[in-house]
């Protein structure tokens, strides 16, 4: 492992059609009671459900959950099940706006931010759920002897590093004041902005029952009964089974705070997109999640376009795809740059996405209002290419390792093709192609030259857990001084304006430097039933602040 390195070496659930990110302090891999699909594999039983029933809602699904652990969510599907059972402090129903969730939060300074816990929220046992609960949850994310995916949320608050892990010598974060019953205190090392705090915390964060958990071994809470099939809950639904390679079973919390459901009971069913196309056109699926969650391949979304029952949205999506680059072994930024130039992004956008993307210049999309709308992607110029590798004393005899994740149809079609550019200008590529899991792996361990990877990004613009010194996601190896003050001058920043400036001086820098080449990002579409009064929004990520509000009109 690399110096520049922080934390310790992620370990990897081999889950599902593509795991995402992970961070890690422990070499143990949660042991799931059940198992999750591979996309292309065939679903098992499916629910039986009659026909006309209104208290039902079938979702579709291509990526299984790959954790039911509250602490622990390497997958967008992971986190999108879970908030149908743990609720976060906030809602965010849209990219700009907070609804109060668990609690309402509010801050007179921007530093010291007061948290109300609603006074009618219990878990499902009955148990009040309490600013102990919040405390608690943020104390053990924070812990450095836990396996934690939620590092960045934390590490605003006083009492953390960079990368949101416990200082040294404390037993609990500084930062946190437990004030009574229902109301605590978060205290931030710097002022920061009241939306930042509020998506990243607020949102991303969601409260743990501390009776359920406090009592196990931080070494055994991955495998745990509490983190693997969990059954207490402060949602809207109440975890029933993980039916292996099939469905997600959940069934209506009676006293949720926010109201009863509507909706008595979800299926949310595992299958490939293929496979989501014919249930939608069987009339078996009401919906399927946004945000990768459920993917259906983009040359078939004309097909459902066609269905009188269904509607299909296009929205621009905060996800995007990259071409990361070892940044150890290309030092520097001439070469990397020529990389980006070499690479028609047009063409894949046009021609493998029909048009239903955009060409990334930065690591914004348009669905990001911190997007510098006046920068300009890097043109395709493959003379220029071969002229800067050449006067930066590239050598042209050495192969380059292209690593292509599998999984993903249009990024292994892209794949084909950059390895072609790239060869057009005198490289040598050699492609090689592993599942998302191994390659995560081979990326943490910086065992490649340049590979393609997705990003999930988030409505606020902080990306430091793929580019700040150190952080959990940075597998490319980025240590630059100039990037990490920006990196944190965002992140204190209070005012939209004022980090508008500096998040597009951040993309302005990484187009000069080339850290990492963006490549495009894919439209987001929502596909549902005419049926489903609800369901997925344009910001698809909010989409369950008001599930418990769902209904299904009779066929």
């Amino acid at each position: 492992m690399s110096h520049w390195k922080k934390r310790s070496k992620y370990t990897t659930l081999l889950v599902a059609s593509a795991a995402l990110l992970a961070a890690c302090g422990s070499d143990d891999v949660p042991d799931m009671e059940q198992g999750a699909q591979a996309d292309g594999e065939e679903t098992g039983t499916t629910p039986d459900v009659s026909e006309g029933d209104t208290s039902t809602l079938m979702v579709g699904l291509t990526n299984a959950p790959d954790s039911f652990n509250p602490f622990y969510r390497p997958g967008v599907a992971a986190t999108w099940v879970q908030r149908f059972f743990y609720d976060s402090l906030l809602f965010m129903p849209t990219a700009d706006s907070f609804e109060p969730g668990l609690a309402e939060m509010t801050t007179e300074d921007n530093q010291v931010f007061t948290v109300t816990v609603n006074a009618d929220a219990n878990w499902s046992d009955g148990t009040p759920v309490t600013a102990e609960d919040v405390a608690f949850t943020l104390n053990t994310i924070a812990d450095p002897a836990v396996e934690t995916t939620l590092g960045t949320s934390v590490a605003m608050i006083e009492g953390t590093d960079a990368s949101g892990v416990r200082e040294e010598g404390l037993e609990e974060l500084s930062g946190l004041e437990v004030v009574d019953e229902k109301t605590l205190t978060i205290t931030t090392k710097d002022p920061v902005d009241l939306n930042y705090i509020s998506e990243f915390l607020g949102l991303n964060v969601l409260v743990a029952p501390k009776h359920v958990f406090e009592d196990i071994e931080l070494s055994e809470l991955p495998n745990s009964e509490a983190a693997t099939m969990p059954s207490v809950f402060s949602g809207a639904y109440q975890f029933v089974e993980y039916d292996n390679n099939n469905y997600v079973h959940l069934e209506s919390n009676p006293d949720y705070y926010r109201g009863e459901p509507e909706i008595k009971t979800i299926y949310a069913q595992i299958m490939n997109g293929t496979s989501l196309i014919t249930e939608f056109q069987a009339g078996n699926l009401h919906m399927t999640a946004g945000g990768g969650i459920g993917m259906i391949p983009v040359q078939d979304i004309g097909m459902l376009e066609e269905l009188e029952d269904v509607v299909v949205e296009e929205h621009p999506s905060f996800n995007s795809q990259y071409m990361i680059i070892n940044n150890e072994k290309y030092t520097d930024p001439q070469v990397r740059r020529a990389f980006a130039h070499a690479i028609d992004r047009e063409t894949i956008v046009e021609n493998l996405l029909g048009g239903h993307g955009e060409v990334l210049s930065s690591t914004y999309s348009s669905a990001s209002p911190y997007k510098d709308t006046d920068l300009e992607p890097l043109e395709y110029d493959p003379e220029l290419a071969k002229e800067l590798l050449e006067d930066a004393g590239f050598d042209f005899d050495t192969p380059i390792e292209l690593v292509v994740p599998t999984g993903n149809a249009v990024r292994e079609q892209s794949g084909n093709l950059i390895e072609q550019w790239l060869e057009e200008i005198g490289l040598t590529v050699n492609q090689s192609n592993y599942d998302f899991p191994t390659w995560l792996s081979m990326a943490q361990d910086l065992d490649y030259d340049i590979g393609l990877m997705g990003w999930g990004h988030t409505a606020d613009p902080n990306i430091a857990s793929y580019l700040q010194t150190g952080a959990a996601s940075n597998n490319m190896a980025v240590s630059d001084p100039t990037m990490d003050e920006l990196i944190e001058q965002g992140m204190t920043e209070t005012e939209f304006d004022a980090r508008y400036d500096v998040y597009s001086d951040l993309q302005k820098y990484m187009q000069e430097q080339m850290f990492v080449v963006p490549l495009y990002s894919d439209s987001q579409f929502s596909v549902q039933s005419t049926s489903l009064n609800g369901g997925i929004n344009e910001y698809w990520a909010g989409s369950l602040y008001d599930v418990n509000e769902w209904t299904i009109d009779p066929e």
